[in-house]
């Protein structure tokens, strides 16, 4: 892939999202902006930073617990994430990531609601590492 972004692609009940970038780190990066721009579709600007840090056994646990991490940022220390940069990311016999999320805290009155996010799920999840490209679902 050229460049980084995402896409929702079609699901008949929660929200299924492809990530990519020029690297797998970019792809991850990809799939937090993805997660947020699902709870809040706008918000500009980075009032502070909350570091993240997720292990797993596998990639696929990673991803999980990566989205699981950023969900918790937003629900826990109030922020709506507008840029998701990824330090590190190792794979090994346990993968770790560790990043840092910046955004601005979340207000209600400001910030348009776009669809509330229960959790990340294991449900059609796939990574593909020589394409960069991850693409998971959403439960809402």
């Amino acid at each position: 892939m050229s460049s980084a972004g995402w896409r929702q692609l079609p699901h008949t009940s929660d929200i299924y999202i492809e990530a990519y970038g020029r690297s797998l780190e970019e792809a991850f990066e990809q799939a937090g902006l993805a997660l947020f721009r699902t709870i809040i579709p706008v918000a500009e600007g980075v009032e502070r930073w909350v570091e993240v840090v997720a292990e797993a056994q596998d990639l696929q646990g990673l991803l999980y617990e990566w989205l699981e991490k950023l969900l918790h940022v937003f629900e826990l220390d109030n922020l709506v994430g507008t840029v998701v940069k990824v330090r590190r990311l190792t794979v090994g016999e346990v993968c770790r990531i560790e990043g840092v999320v910046g955004g601005v805290e979340y207000n209600r009155a400001i910030h348009e609601t776009g669809t509330a996010v229960k959790s990340p799920t294991y449900a059609f999840m796939e990574i593909d590492t020589a394409k960069n490209v991850v693409r998971f679902v959403l439960d809402i």
